[in-house]
């Protein structure tokens, strides 16, 4: 008998670490092209700030975030609702309705690429009134529709690649589509300035179109036929997708009011600070969540009747990505002084205290994120889209109460109180709704890594010189430290590699 029992307690040990050694893995792998595809971008940015300085990166903030608008509210949806049943066919074998549905997703990406385009063409002038107080930008915003059709089109393409699991090609993707962006948008800025920002998102979105595209249409080519029976059988792809595509319309639409409003209130120098500032806090140290998508809500969906299965999912992706993510988020928290001015420029110095209470931000964005797919997983979209709603309208609300109070430092702020709320709302919804329920372990992780970066956010605000640079530097070591042991004693991290790398 307890031999018996040690070994089933061996067996749930080697499950365990087998599940924390997959989330570390497929979080390493998409970080990693995510990693490549940030550092490629940095070019691009480094030579907008020189180019185009604070008011230039504002404009093109202001028309990627109306392009973001336009294309989350009219996508239908294709990218999420379409995965799903042509990932059933692609596991099945099934090639007939595998062809069948891609001509499906196909029409209906052209339906929302025509839908886009429209909207932008129809809304420009509103909101070119609403986005500016100087000159008339309605044209811009009317020639960002064809960009909107472009990515609605890509939008189609990308889903048939992930469903039928070709996510080494999805990776070639991003990685092409950024250097093509850096080829042929500098050229642009160079000799156009301003000028030459509407028609690099123009190219850019184009050349991502064409990329994709060629990369599956070589796998899957284009059939051209149309059958009433198309139309009907996306019905549901679209009823599936349009939660989400709503979630993410409100989430485009408030980035552009906040944007407007900055505009208006600060000028295209504050968008442009407000936009570095979000981006180095959030976007790059998103990098953990690139697996998300791809790897983590397969798993999740794949055990969602199963509220244990689903808690131990949940958790696991929890532990790994905070205990990856905190390291980053101390270094970067401590280099932003170094790293805006030697990214962007100096122009961009007033947002390093806005970007450093930014980054707390992200301490709650881990705990939350993994929680928040339980939603979709089980197919509660409304539930999905209450909470995003939620958190966005905070969001607005506090940026710009903020703004008023404490300026762009007061955007930093806000973002943190807004997704604090998101973690309280979110936990709360996850816990009554679905019997979520969190562990231990995870508030010991939290505690302890939230402390090394709210210590060194203090430092940065009370210190400067030699001081500052060896407090941080030896909490950044801490919390690298104490991810580390953490991660070696629950999947054999050294072992792993040894075996890898060292030959007997």
């Amino acid at each position: 008998m307890c031999n018996f029992v040690a070994v089933l307690q061996k067996t749930m040990k080697e499950q365990s670490e087998s599940k924390y050694r997959h989330v570390l893995k497929y979080t390493g792998i998409f970080g990693s092209v995510q990693v490549l595809v940030i550092l490629i971008g940095l070019v691009r940015n480094k030579a907008m700030a020189l180019l185009l300085g604070a008011g230039g990166i504002g404009f093109n903030s202001l028309m990627t975030s109306m392009q973001n608008f336009a294309s989350q509210a009219t996508s239908l949806g294709i990218s999420f609702g379409a995965v799903p049943r042509l990932s059933e066919y692609f596991e099945q074998g099934d090639v007939r309705r595998q062809e069948y549905y891609m001509m499906v997703i196909r029409l209906w990406s052209l339906i929302a690429a025509v839908l886009g385009l429209l909207l932008c063409v129809a809304v420009s002038p509103f909101v070119n009134e609403v986005s500016f107080t100087w000159g008339d930008h309605t044209l811009h915003y009317a020639m960002l529709g064809f960009s909107v059709a472009f990515m609605a089109l890509t939008s189609g393409e990308t889903a048939i690649l992930k469903a039928t699991r070709h996510l080494g090609s999805l990776a070639r993707i991003q990685v092409l589509t950024a250097i093509v962006a850096v080829i042929l948008s500098l050229p642009l800025y160079f000799f156009w300035r301003h000028g030459g920002i509407v028609p690099a998102i123009l190219l850019v979105s184009f050349a991502t179109m064409v990329v994709t595209m060629f990369f599956s249409y070589c796998r899957y080519p284009l059939r051209l036929s149309y059958r009433r029976s198309l139309l009907s059988d996306g019905a549901s792809m679209i009823r599936l997708g349009v939660a989400f595509v709503l979630a993410a319309a409100v989430g485009s639409a408030s980035e552009m009011f906040i944007r407007s409003f900055l505009n208006v209130e600060g000028g295209l120098d504050v968008v442009g600070w407000y936009n570095v500032g979000f981006m180095i806090s959030i976007t790059y140290a998103g990098m953990v969540f690139s697996s998300m998508e791809s790897d983590y809500f397969p798993r999740l969906s794949a055990v969602q009747k199963d509220i244990a299965a689903t808690n131990d999912t949940v958790n696991k992706q929890v532990e790994v990505s905070l205990l990856l993510l905190a390291p980053m988020l101390v270094a970067l928290l401590a280099l932003l002084p170094v790293l805006i001015p030697m990214l962007f420029s100096r122009e961009f110095l007033p947002v390093i205290g806005m970007a450093q209470v930014t980054v707390l931000a992200m301490y709650f964005k881990v705990l939350t994120m993994p929680v928040a797919y339980i939603s979709l997983a089980r197919s509660r979209s409304l539930v999905f889209l209450s909470l995003e709603t939620s958190y966005f309208l905070v969001l607005v609300v506090a940026v710009v109460v903020g703004f008023h109070y404490w300026g762009i430092y007061g955007t930093g702020v806000a973002i943190v109180v807004a997704h604090a709320f998101e973690f309280v709302l979110t936990m709360t919804v996850a816990k009554t709704k679905f019997h979520y329920r969190s562990t231990g372990t995870i508030a010991t992780y939290a505690l302890a890594q939230m402390t090394f970066g709210v210590l060194a956010f203090v430092v940065s605000l009370l210190f400067d010189g030699w001081i500052y640079w060896i407090t941080e530097a030896a909490l950044a070591i801490a919390s690298t430290a104490y991810s580390l042991n953490i991660l070696r004693q629950k999947t054999h991290l050294w072992e792993a590699l040894k075996q890898k790398f060292v030959r007997p």
